[in-house]
């Protein structure tokens, strides 16, 4: 089924959310006795600035579709944490002594946070997970099936091999411990790579930083020797971008580049793919989760059930709790072929964004004009 779902996604993805009234729910529908007016603020809280995509999209999107559903009343109070548990603590802290209606959680430590996702529960906050499900007594949660992305990372990465066998050793760079969508990426792949290739040597990434991933991909290529390594399964674009650093460090050059893997379809991994340096990109539909995750929360807060449900017809468990309500967004492979089915016809990029002067020649070479 997870196969079949991604042919048809990459076939007909459509990120109009038919306004964010999802399967027929309207604004009205299931309005019982609101308890918010337009005048609402959603509390955003955002994990890291290493991936460029939450401010670039998440942040930008969420804000967008907050002031469309409240007639531009409705506000959003931003913070990032940059990569630390305890400034995520402080900010969420903050935001429940401000009396935010709801808060949108991407959580650094989903299992540090819970204690304060109950600060926010007891002061009547909902809290709404998003891209990473956090622990304790969160109201829904919102991201992409983040299994069938390690599946399709995995897939795509045997398919670019050819005839792939246990004599093809890779790496494999994970992300994050402390993450919950990271073990999901690697089980994800592993369900497409084990058996087929050779895990030679495999790491978990501090933070998803993408200098850890360097020096794990340099002490990888000094142990397996550059010329042995068949392909990297990187989690993400910012490492993937370490990782060909690493290679390129070790004299490997363009041509000689092995197929590697990442996910985000940020600009200069799109670049790269342009370029033939990285193989593949997950593309994850941001404007879709985002907007969904904007629908959901502003839905909450005036007791729109109906329209709320509507919104997260999935069902997730966390350590803590089960029967979740979810909403799990499909991804698609980016590869050189489908550039413009993707991330320009959906309006992530334009042609000029990707091909600056040092892409133009390898863009005309793909047709990409």
């Amino acid at each position: 089924m997870r196969r079949i779902a991604i042919a048809v996604v990459a076939s007909t993805l459509s990120l109009s959310l038919a306004g964010c009234g999802m399967l027929g729910a309207t604004e009205e529908a299931g309005e019982a006795t609101p308890t918010k007016g337009d005048d609402l603020t959603v509390g955003l809280l955002m994990p890291e600035e290493t991936n460029t995509r939450y401010e670039q999209f998440d942040y930008p999107i969420i804000k967008s579709k907050v002031a469309e559903l409240t007639s531009s009343k409705g506000s959003v109070q931003y913070a990032n944490a940059n990569a630390k548990n305890s400034t995520q603590v402080t900010q969420m802290e903050r935001m429940i002594d401000d009396k935010v209606d709801v808060i949108l959680l991407d959580a650094v430590d989903s299992k540090a946070i819970a204690s304060t996702v109950k600060k926010a529960k007891d002061a009547g906050i909902p809290v709404i997970a998003y891209d990473r499900l956090a622990q304790g007594p969160i109201d829904a949660y919102v991201s992409f099936d983040n299994e069938l992305v390690g599946e399709v990372q995995g897939r795509t990465l045997v398919e670019a091999l050819g005839t792939a066998d246990l004599s093809d050793q890779i790496v494999m760079m994970n992300g994050s411990l402390t993450d919950p969508n990271s073990a999901q990426f690697k089980q994800g792949a592993l369900s497409e790579l084990n058996g087929r290739v050779t895990i030679a040597e495999k790491f978990d990434t501090k933070d998803w930083d993408p200098k850890e991933a360097k020096a794990n991909m340099a002490k990888a290529i000094s142990k397996m020797g550059a010329s042995k390594i068949a392909a990297v399964y990187s989690a993400n674009d910012a490492m993937a971008g370490a990782v060909i650093n690493a290679l390129k460090a070790a004299g490997v050059s363009d041509d000689d580049m092995p197929p590697v893997t990442g996910q985000d379809a940020e600009l200069s991994a799109v670049q790269r793919i342009v370029s033939g340096e990285q193989y593949m990109s997950v593309y994850k539909p941001y404007p879709q989760m985002a907007a969904a995750a904007a629908a959901m929360a502003v839905a909450k807060v005036r007791g729109r059930d109906l329209q709320f449900e509507s919104l997260t017809r999935d069902k997730v468990d966390s350590p803590t709790d089960k029967g979740i309500r979810a909403n799990l967004v499909p991804v698609v492979a980016l590869t050189k072929s489908n550039i413009k089915s993707t991330v320009i016809e959906d309006g992530i990029y334009k042609v000029s964004d990707i091909c600056t002067s040092e892409y133009k020649s390898a863009c005309n070479s793909i047709g990409l004009k």
